[in-house]
């Protein structure tokens, strides 16, 4: 069931797949390739950083809002499926980021 809106704002870019790019940005987005969508997300990224050391509150919200819809058409456009993700989080509770980092292969 998709109720959490970043699940409803994925199904809304998976929508937009094929749709003609001058109507619309994340189309547009798809259009342009995956180098294109990382980079935006980088970028995003970057604003988001500059945003938490110098902006308020409100402000790295946007920034965040931002970096989170561009990550999900980046997930889109690789077939990345968001509960992977959030499958991957739960598996990852309740563990130490030290010992979870640690266990990743070399």
């Amino acid at each position: 069931m998709t109720d959490h809106v970043l699940d409803q704002l994925f199904a809304v870019i998976e929508g937009r797949k094929g749709a003609d790019p001058d109507s619309s940005y994340t189309a547009k987005l798809f259009n342009k390739g995956r180098k294109k969508i990382a980079q935006k997300v980088g970028e995003e990224g970057l604003e988001t950083a500059i945003a938490a050391v110098s902006e308020t509150p409100a402000a790295i919200a946007a920034e965040s809002a931002d970096l989170l819809y561009h990550l999900l058409v980046l997930w889109a456009d690789a077939g990345v499926d968001p509960g992977d993700v959030w499958a991957e989080l739960a598996r990852r509770q309740g563990i130490s980021g030290i010992a979870e980092k640690n266990s990743r292969p070399k």
